[in-house]
């Protein structure tokens, strides 16, 4: 029986996050320049997301290049930009095909005035596609996000649009990047490193964590189905008990 057989459709996880690690490691274990483990990784992505899409998973959000990402070196920098670029212009017949819109969250602005318009390019021309939403969070970090959404909010608050007393989760959750997007269920991160490096941190409160060994070049179909059957196999309470779920 194939790995895909044993996946329960009517047990998806509505939002699937994954940190897309290890294109650096998987060039050095190969004696390659990291730019060739990065092109690679972009292999991966086309098939997580068509595998995501064919399985009936509603949003998909890749981490693709983080606030941190802007110190690594200059070089790079501007070759993962490049790659973005060409990703965006290449795959689009892939998102069309497939009915995904493209969505993005982080601080676009401070993304080279070419990747800004090719992803808003790519955006506008998938906006009326159902199937599936792709979020790339790109020049993302959570810990931003959550300052401006206080900065947000306290705004609100000082020109009395909103009370302080009308603040919880809803209205936090309006204020943040993926106010559209459902709360992360699964989450998966490649490569043996077992950290959430800025990634979502409110979205993920009760999301159940995977985390493989695989690096994400090699990370293929059967990869992300036995961490789908993982998340299955769970017991998800959010802080009930088993026998009140039941």
């Amino acid at each position: 029986m194939n790995l895909v057989d044993i996946i329960n459709k009517d047990n998806l996880p509505k939002h699937l996050a994954i940190i897309m690690d290890g294109n650096g490691r998987w060039a050095k274990q190969k004696g390659l320049i990291r730019a060739l483990g990065h092109e690679n990784g972009t292999k991966s992505v086309r098939t997580v997301v068509e595998t995501s899409a064919k399985l009936g998973i509603e949003n998909l959000t890749l981490y693709a290049f983080s606030t941190e990402n802007w110190n690594r070196p200059k070089l790079e920098v501007e070759l993962l930009m490049n790659l973005l670029i060409n990703s965006l212009r290449n795959e689009l017949k892939t998102l069309q095909d497939n009915n995904i819109r493209l969505n993005s969250i982080g601080n676009i602005d401070l993304l080279p005035k070419s990747a800004q318009k090719k992803l808003q390019e790519v955006i506008e021309q998938t906006k009326g596609n159902s199937r599936m939403v792709l979020t790339l969070a790109l020049s993302y970090g959570s810990r931003e996000e959550l300052i401006n959404v206080v900065k947000n909010i306290s705004n609100k608050v000082k020109n009395n649009i909103i009370s302080i007393d009308s603040i919880d989760e809803s209205i936090i959750n309006q204020h943040l990047y993926t106010q559209d997007l459902p709360e992360v269920d699964l989450l998966i991160r490649t490569s043996g490193e077992h950290r959430i490096s800025n990634f979502l941190l409110w979205q993920i409160a009760y999301a159940e964590l995977y985390f493989t060994d695989v690096l994400w070049p090699d990370f293929k179909e059967d990869d992300l189905y036995e961490a789908i059957i993982s998340y299955q196999k769970r017991e998800r309470r959010f802080g009930k008990t088993s026998e009140q779920i039941k």
